[in-house]
């Protein structure tokens, strides 16, 4: 019996040992960076993505990010069910003047949304300042602008937008959509100002007409709302 001692504090001693602690970053191809990160959290591992790099950092120990490394390989392949994604986003504005609310009539298609935010806020006068649409790639962002006059541009960006496995839902990361404004200075040197609104995720389902939020436009007797309407193209 006491020749088996030494070995059994020999398997004991090999068990108590720290395992290594190691950190790999895994680059991307084809397969949405957030899609994976969600799916291989149950492996124990400490992950992190980046849609615009297309990267996935994991940490933990050895043996299990190895395990989640080759996951990671052999779930980044092309996909014949890989979506596009179509968005439109609709400017428009409110006002309590009529006649410094610039823009054009609100169009049919918009006219009960409108209507439920009338409800609420109960500016007198609505219009539409722009529309801009966006077609992406499911896991890819995107960005486009329009040209207001009086040197004012619209801007609608979104940083990745990815759609669930139903394809009845679309997510929306790093949204942006805004107003940049120039002003010339005492010197005519022209200067931009920003206003708008961001919002770190929208959920929004297939042809859903969406109120995502309201921003001051130029002071607080004008709002900018942003009205979204996204597709998953066939």
């Amino acid at each position: 019996m006491k020749r088996l001692l030494p070995a059994v504090f020999l398997v004991f001693a090999s068990l108590a040992l720290p395992q290594e602690q190691v950190q790999k970053v895994v680059p991307l191809k084809y397969a949405d960076p957030q899609s994976l990160v969600r799916l291989l959290q149950v492996f124990g591992v400490q992950m992190q993505f980046d849609n615009r790099m297309r990267v996935i950092t994991v940490s933990g120990m050895k043996d299990r990010v190895s395990v989640v490394e080759d996951a990671i390989k052999q779930l980044d392949v092309p996909s014949a069910a890989q979506k596009d994604i179509e968005l439109t986003a609709y400017f428009v504005t409110g006002s309590n003047n009529a006649a410094q609310n610039a823009g054009n009539p609100i169009p049919q298609e918009l006219q009960s949304t409108v209507a439920a935010l009338k409800s609420t806020f109960p500016f007198p006068s609505y219009l539409l300042l722009d529309v801009l649409s966006l077609r992406t790639r499911s896991g890819m962002g995107g960005e486009t602008s329009g040209e207001l006059g009086s040197n004012r541009i619209s801007v609608f960006r979104v940083r990745a937008a990815s759609v669930t496995a139903d394809s009845q839902t679309i997510q929306l990361d790093g949204l942006y959509a805004g107003v940049r404004f120039g002003n010339r200075d005492k010197d005519g040197k022209l200067d931009y100002t920003n206003t708008g609104l961001t919002a770190d995720v929208v959920d929004i389902k297939d042809g859903q007409k969406l109120v995502v939020g309201r921003s001051s436009l130029q002071g607080p007797e004008q709002a900018l709302f942003l009205i979204l309407i996204a597709h998953v193209a066939n």
